[in-house]
């Protein structure tokens, strides 16, 4: 949380402010290579992303995305648990000019020097020998017995996170602190500590993280210092909240970076590099049996990665190799892959930091002649029917689960697809809570098609990820709200729930709805492709039978 101008003395008591700090620069506009101000949080992202840590300090701040409802959420929940954690302790906040470190410090210092308990929001400021400037901003200083140049006390550093788990680059930050913290008052706290949501007090083990964040502290002065861009390189799970995001992204594009192929891990790509395979060209090209022996590999890893930049090269969905040996026979069985009368596709609206599910989602679909592949368009052999099965408060999770059951068992054989487990997860866990008897739940479990993993076993797509929405949107489905995903329509049910607006429900049911029939659409061709994969045309590339398929 960054510090503001407080309109408070630095020796009084605060209220806390529910409203959100303004987004600032990480540096000073002054900062130079002599000069720099090196936070906790350029630490802390630098672990995450080099490449954010460098572009926070050299990049052109036009091309910084602007924050996601999503995120802006998020930033609001962690200050709100911040609150949540400090509210019935006295505190004290020191007083300086927004973003003046050195002044902070100093009201910092004042603060400790008086011996008050605790101290939020402080700043931890430290010169060292070459230039560099080290700041730190715990979210609490803890006074604690001890020997410190303060006289009989010294002060302990928190951390208060959003998180559910003392993640190691929460626990390298809480060691900055405490590192910069010993610099003050002359003396290490014997441990520092995390609070995290749900699980509590977390105590970092100082001894053995001071010498693991040193290590990497060093290494990003070094990055910084010598200006040295790190590579772009796209990992989705880490990048999609980022603000470097379209820049890198654009870039990522343009080049055809590897990073952009589902499979290429950072650490698979560094022995990739290695071998000069940094191309999409060059990695068809390659001979899987090369690949098998390098860390992280294996003969599964290194031919899906090959075939996963042929598919790539060629804009073409290949048959997997380990799928099926007998050419005459589908990839998939009519069991493992059903096509019935009626079909149901199933998708789950969900705020897991709240385990809370808040819409079952199910498209109902009529065939006619079940022998026929239908594409998503309706036609007179296919009727479609979407039922949103939607909380309008947390408490109705349990009636819509009920409701969600009720219409299941109303077409007790036909299979409900889904895709990726969480949809399954997610059933069991909902039995489990609300005591579902067996004989509702078990025979359901038996009825559920994950097309993700049926997908995912069978073809390689010219895809960048297997997500529900690059495969559909590669199939040429689109959604009505073009940036709708789960993360916003967490915001949207958030929003619906504080201002009472139905165009947030209304938003969420399109989305899943759009969820639901892209799932349709993905199955529907996923029949196709199964049944045309009869081998009907077999290539040979570097010695491999190569399966394509338009």
């Amino acid at each position: 949380m960054e510090a503001e101008d407080n309109s408070c003395a630095a020796s009084v008591a605060i209220p806390f402010q529910r409203s959100l700090p303004q987004a600032a620069p990480i540096f000073s506009p002054e900062a130079t290579l002599e000069g720099v101000w090196l936070t906790d949080e350029i630490l802390f992202n630098y672990q995450r992303c080099r490449r954010r840590a460098f572009l926070d300090l050299y990049g052109n701040p036009e091309q910084r995305d602007a924050p996601s409802d999503y995120l802006l959420k998020l930033r609001q929940d962690s200050q709100e648990h911040q609150i949540a954690v400090i509210q019935n302790q006295t505190v004290y906040q020191p007083r300086y000019p927004r973003r003046d470190w050195e002044a902070g410090a100093e009201a910092t210092l004042a603060l400790m020097q008086q011996g008050v308990e605790r101290i939020t929001n402080g700043v931890l400021h430290f010169t060292r020998a070459d230039g560099v400037k080290l700041v730190s901003r715990p979210n609490l200083l803890v006074k604690h017995p001890g020997e410190s140049i303060f006289g009989d006390w010294l002060y302990v550093p928190t951390e208060i996170k959003l998180g559910k788990r003392p993640k190691l680059d929460y626990q390298i930050t809480v060691a900055f602190h405490a590192h910069l913290l010993a610099a003050i008052q002359g003396v290490l706290p014997d441990t520092s500590w995390l609070v995290l949501r749900q699980r509590g007090a977390y105590a970092v083990n100082l001894p053995e993280l001071i010498p693991r964040m040193e290590a990497i502290l060093e290494e990003c002065i070094q990055m910084l210092q010598e200006q040295r861009e790190p590579e772009v390189f796209i990992a989705h799970n880490r990048c999609d909240l980022c603000h470097w995001f379209s820049h890198c992204y654009e870039l990522a594009k343009a080049d055809k970076h590897l990073s952009l192929l589902p499979g290429v891990t950072p650490s698979r790509y560094v022995h990739l590099q290695a071998l000069d395979l940094t191309t999409v060209e060059t990695l068809a090209a390659a001979t899987p049996k090369h690949l098998e022996t390098l860390p992280g590999f294996g003969p599964q890893v290194a031919q899906k990665l090959v075939r996963q930049a042929q598919a790539t090269l060629s804009n073409q969905a290949l048959a997997s190799p380990f799928s099926s040996d007998l050419p005459d026979e589908p990839l998939l069985s009519i069991e493992e892959l059903p096509t019935a009368p009626i079909e149901l596709y199933f998708d789950i609206e969900a705020a897991p930091e709240q385990n809370l599910v808040y819409l079952h989602g199910v498209l109902v679909v009529y065939r006619t002649r079940s022998s026929e592949v239908e594409t998503n368009e309706e036609s007179a052999s296919t009727k479609t029917e979407f039922y949103p099965l939607l909380a309008d408060c947390p408490e109705d999770e349990a009636f819509v689960w009920q409701q969600f059951l009720d219409l299941v068992w109303r077409y007790p054989t036909a299979p409900i697809f889904h895709f990726c487990p969480y949809e399954v997860q997610t059933v069991k866990r909902l039995a489990e809570y609300y005591e579902t008897p067996e004989a509702l739940v078990l025979p359901l479990l038996d009825r559920f098609v994950d097309l993700h993993e049926r997908v995912t076993r069978v073809a390689t797509l010219p895809v960048e990820s297997y997500a529900l929405k690059p495969i559909a949107r590669w199939l040429g489905f689109n959604w009505r709200d073009r940036d709708a995903n789960g993360a916003q329509s967490i915001y949207w049910y958030a929003q619906w729930l504080s201002t009472g607006d139905r165009a947030f429900l209304d938003a969420i049911l399109r989305y899943n709805e759009d969820d639901c029939r892209a799932t349709h659409r993905v199955k529907d061709w996923l029949v196709e492709f199964t049944q045309a994969s009869r081998l009907h045309d077999s290539h040979t590339q570097n010695g491999h039978s190569l399966r394509l398929f338009t």
